[in-house]
């Protein structure tokens, strides 16, 4: 008991020497916050921390589709400039450079458990930290695919996912249900392959190459790779692949809601959904990430990405830049900030996160603890990019159907995405 209260009096001290240091360095943080579904969570940490600590807390939420404009416009308010404000891809960060302060080696950074959603300046240094990001991968009904004689743990590569495929879709009058949902390219569906399924080849090349912006042209150096799993879930499905056009993302959904399929490209997002309309039990899903036959794709994690971003303001003073990275460092460290940001937010990439009642999240934060790799969102990269997914699009139906062979789809690709890129730039 005397230990207890000892250490409970080193912690008061503690936080009481942390209220007198920043009263005494004067510092302030002013928050220019991106989401404003999150405004009251991010007014009531704020309180929270002024309370514990004395530093003053301001944050100020953009109206939606605003907030560029916004930022802007504060940034011209000198000494009243935000301290803090968001960076949501490599044009912002070309756009802010000025303004964003180097991260690396600070306290926050530290914190981090993977830095795979951070972007960097022309010089390589850290300039803003991504916060949470959504994810999307192969969801499995766990269930089914253990009546089918099988756990998650027996999938752990393109191999052993098509293996398993296979056998289930061999079996499906037995089994009373077939492997995949329906691929459908009907344009509520088609956005799974022709944009989060062609990451998978895109992400690899980018990889190998060093791209860290659009790429006036592509190789398609892992097209191979996409046809791999693009016919895998053609074939080992209950769909008609010569009418995928006629499928939609509903479709799917129900498919795999109602126990028809094992197997459902889809995202973080879908977990509301499948445990609410359809009352799928959370123990029994799970994500794998989209295994396509990569070398080394064992160690892949989720294909994960976020435009949230951290950017410190670097023209504002000592005082507050520090007031406002301790701030940072409370936010992501501190119960009351990771509930919040598990709460708002889902998961975080820091070793404190909460875990999420989506346990699809927690899938991909356990992921990431194991150190397995982020296969990011290459396909922000995109340029005019819904005449280049529509020509994607076009090409799977028409190879789906057996009208054309595989050089059609590498064309569309390759062929698509320079011209795309000529028409926008």
């Amino acid at each position: 008991m005397k230990k207890l209260l000892a250490l409970v009096l080193v912690l008061c001290m503690a936080l009481s020497m942390l209220a007198v240091n920043a009263a005494a360095e004067g510092g302030k943080v002013y928050y220019l916050n991106f989401k404003p579904e999150a405004d009251q969570a991010w007014q009531e940490l704020a309180a929270k921390y002024t309370a514990l600590t004395g530093v003053e807390v301001k944050v100020l939420t953009a109206a939606s589709n605003t907030y560029n404009t916004t930022l802007t416009a504060e940034m011209d308010k000198g000494a009243a400039a935000p301290t803090l404000f968001q960076i949501g891809n490599a044009e912002g960060v070309a756009t802010w450079h000025d303004y964003a302060l180097a991260l690396d080696g600070t306290p926050l950074m530290a914190e981090m458990t993977t830095e795979d959603f951070n972007l960097k300046n022309a010089e390589g240094s850290t300039v803003a930290v991504g916060y949470c990001y959504e994810a999307y991968g192969i969801i499995v009904n766990k269930e089914l695919l253990e009546k089918a004689g099988y756990t998650v743990a027996d999938i752990t590569n393109f191999e052993s996912l098509k293996r398993v495929a296979d056998d289930i879709h061999a079996r499906a009058a037995e089994l009373g249900f077939d492997a995949f949902t329906s691929a459908g390219l009907d344009g509520s569906s088609s956005w799974r392959f022709s944009g989060h399924l062609t990451n998978m080849p895109l992400f690899y090349e980018f990889r190998d190459d060093g791209i860290t912006e659009t790429p006036a042209t592509v190789k398609g150096t892992y097209l191979n790779a996409y046809k791999n799993i693009w016919d895998l879930y053609v074939a080992d499905s209950a769909a008609d692949a010569k009418k995928l056009s006629g499928y939609t993302g509903d479709q799917a959904e129900a498919e795999f809601g109602e126990g028809h399929a094992v197997f459902f490209q889809n995202g973080t997002w879908e977990f509301a959904s499948l445990t609410g309309k359809y009352g799928m039990k959370p123990e029994n899903l799970a994500m794998l990430p989209i295994y396509c036959g990569v070398e080394g794709e064992e160690n892949a994690a989720l294909c994960a990405g976020t435009e949230n971003c951290w950017a410190v303001n670097a023209k504002a003073s000592a005082e507050d830049i520090q007031a406002t990275l301790d701030f940072l460092y409370w936010v992501v460290t501190s119960d009351e900030g990771t509930e919040m940001m598990a709460r708002e937010f889902g998961p975080i990439p820091f070793k404190a996160a909460k875990a999420s009642d989506n346990v699809f999240f927690n899938d991909a934060t356990e992921m990431l603890n194991a150190g397995k790799y982020v296969v990011t969102w290459a396909f922000n990269y995109t340029p005019d990019v819904d005449n280049w997914r529509a020509g994607i699009v076009s090409a799977l139906e028409q190879y789906s159907a057996g009208e054309t062979d595989w050089g059609e789809i590498e064309y569309a690709f390759v062929e698509g995405w320079a011209a795309a890129y000529q028409a926008t730039h």
